[in-house]
């Protein structure tokens, strides 16, 4: 909410204010005006945060608030907020609460009944979605995956059936390691997308199946540079878990004419082919139908 009379920030509320990821010029007009004119301004990091307030001549006092004392914080700003203070609340980049501290204030403030009020703008995922090139009508934000190896390989195991588009956030030097687990967990042929430096000077667009990401990762030195977001297509209707029996029945039904003519492992590449399912999975069904028709 804000003031009708004055467009100023108003009493007692908590607002939520998505900063530039890169390009200073992405700050939006209004929320130069919200941080220019409310009481305090909660910051995962002042310094980082005192740089663009000093860009855009802001003086408006800060306070920090990230991961380690969120929650203490949170009881400190309500305690304002009552007192008919403004505040706006802002990460290192992009939007708060977004892969970013500021969710355990939000759902404080809410359960007091208090106004929260989103000054919405830049976006990692959503930015890399719409240059991503791959589906956008329905897609699945899994933030950081787990920075060990093996919980990485457990989750992406996880996601493997996911139908949606996955949009994953990823350091730069890890990036590699985890496309390979990537095509491990999903197929070399998944196709995938790297935008890295979103908004930034060097921005670059990385897309093609997650074999050819891995290959451009070797050769580009700038591939593992920057701030990454990595998109990942979907799996194929068969891949979902509660199967496709429409797809399904297609792929029997290729194999059983395949079989019939050509060897197992030849009948089972060309009819993923032709079907769109995984090769393992159409081998799979191919040696499950052998087996079947030889015991008959």
């Amino acid at each position: 909410m804000t003031n009708v009379r004055t467009g100023l920030p108003a009493a007692g509320t908590l607002y939520v204010v998505a900063t530039p990821i890169g390009n200073l010029s992405d700050l939006s007009p209004r929320a130069l005006a919200t941080l220019k004119n409310c009481d305090l301004i909660a910051a995962e990091d002042t310094r980082h945060t005192g740089i663009l307030l000093k860009h855009f001549e802001v003086g408006t006092p800060q306070l920090s608030l990230h991961d380690h004392n969120e929650r203490a914080r949170a009881a400190e700003l309500i305690a304002l907020l009552r007192e008919g203070k403004s505040v706006a609340l802002v990460s290192d980049a992009g939007t708060p609460a977004i892969s970013d501290p500021g969710f355990e204030l939000v759902r404080a403030v809410a359960a007091t009944g208090m106004n929260v009020v989103a000054i919405p703008g830049p976006c990692a995922a959503i930015a890399a979605l719409s240059i991503g090139a791959l589906p956008t009508d329905r897609f699945c934000f899994e933030g950081f995956l787990p920075a060990r190896g093996a919980a990485r390989k457990l989750r992406l195991k996880a996601l493997e059936t996911e139908p949606r588009t996955l949009v994953i956030y990823e350091s730069p030097h890890r990036v590699r390691e985890t496309l390979e687990d990537c095509a491990t967990a999903f197929g070399e042929a998944r196709a995938a997308t790297v935008v890295r430096e979103a908004t930034k000077l060097h921005e670059t667009t990385y897309r093609g199946s997650l074999r050819e990401l891995l290959e451009k990762s070797s050769a580009d030195a700038d591939f593992s540079r920057g701030e990454i977001v990595l998109l990942i297509g979907g799996a194929v209707p068969s891949e979902s878990a509660d199967g496709d029996a429409a797809a399904k029945s297609l792929l029997d039904k290729v194999l059983v004419a395949l079989l019939a003519e050509l060897p197992l492992k030849q009948a089972a590449r060309l009819a993923a082919q032709i079907t769109g399912a995984r090769d393992n999975e159409a081998y799979k069904r191919a040696l499950f139908l052998k087996e079947q028709s030889a015991s008959h």
